[in-house]
């Protein structure tokens, strides 16, 4: 990770952390989740899995949250202890960078003492991505 352009990015969701912290857990693993050993096909096929559970959950277009049946799902099948282990060494670059910025730092600190609530959070980001949202 470049720390310089990641420090700014941290900056600006110290304040989204206060507002929103799920868009900031989200945020906060999807970019940690970067270096994740995904291949494409198996990224498709587990997103697509993901996205027809969330049309049989009712309005595709309804807001995710991290304990969406299709969230949780998608996390589940893309955990492995190596991507875990990745996962965790993305979130830890980040929170080195984030050191002296409380609220990011506090958000971090629970993604990396939580493995489930990490998943659910970067799930949620490539669901969200998948389906062309913020996320």
């Amino acid at each position: 990770m470049a720390e310089p352009a990641f420090r700014s990015w941290l900056e600006g969701l110290e304040q989204l952390v206060a507002d929103d912290p799920v868009a900031a857990a989200v945020s906060l693993a999807f970019v940690a989740g970067q270096e994740l050993r995904i291949g494409d096909e198996e990224l498709r096929a587990c997103r697509r899995r993901a996205v027809l559970l969330v049309a049989a959950g009712g309005d595709p277009r309804r807001p995710l949250g991290l304990d969406d049946r299709a969230v949780t799902a998608l996390a589940v099948e893309l955990a492995d202890e190596e991507r875990d282990a990745a996962l965790r060494a993305g979130l830890g670059a980040l929170a080195v960078v984030a050191v002296d910025l409380p609220l990011v730092s506090a958000a971090l600190e629970e993604l990396l003492g939580d493995r489930e609530l990490a998943w659910n959070a970067l799930a949620c980001g490539l669901l969200a991505e998948e389906l062309g949202e913020d996320g």
